[in-house]
């Protein structure tokens, strides 16, 4: 059997095993969510401490990211861009495509969540890199976690 597209549909049991990785993924994230509720990321100490920051006294990249998504679990979209403004846009990059991949692995197809080009890996590192230059820049201390 076959639909207008040419595509057959998977059987239940193919599709049950390829929902199998999003399932446990949407677990994994939800479960972070409860971590974030029951330990406040804005508490000082409550996670440790970054060791890039304290070798250097630099913030890195990620400095803030846990904040911004203990922020997020609040429904706090604001405070999140101020504590790190990469992890919203990422937060909905990466729902985004655990959707798509939900599609696609309901209709049969094999694959991961993401994969990026060459092209894009090289661009995501330089816009990383390059927020972590500026936010250690005086000019750039708006970018500085919060």
């Amino acid at each position: 059997m076959s639909t207008a597209e040419g595509v057959v549909p998977a059987p239940a049991a193919a599709r049950a095993r390829g929902l199998a990785g999003p399932a446990g993924l949407a677990l994994a994230g939800v479960a972070l969510a409860v971590l974030l509720r029951l330990r406040d990321p804005r508490v000082p100490g409550a996670y440790g401490f970054c060791p890039f920051r304290a070798l250097t006294g630099l913030w890195c990249p990620g400095c803030g990211g846990l904040r911004a998504a203990g922020h997020l679990t609040n429904g706090e979209v604001l405070a999140s861009l101020a504590s790190n403004p990469f992890v919203a846009p990422l937060a909905l990059v990466l729902v985004l495509a655990w959707l798509g991949w939900v599609r696609r692995r309901w209709g049969g197809a094999d694959g991961r969540m993401i994969v990026l080009s060459p092209a894009a890996s090289v661009m995501v590192l330089a816009a990383l890199g390059g927020f972590t230059i500026v936010r250690n820049t005086p000019w750039g201390s708006v970018l500085a976690p919060t």
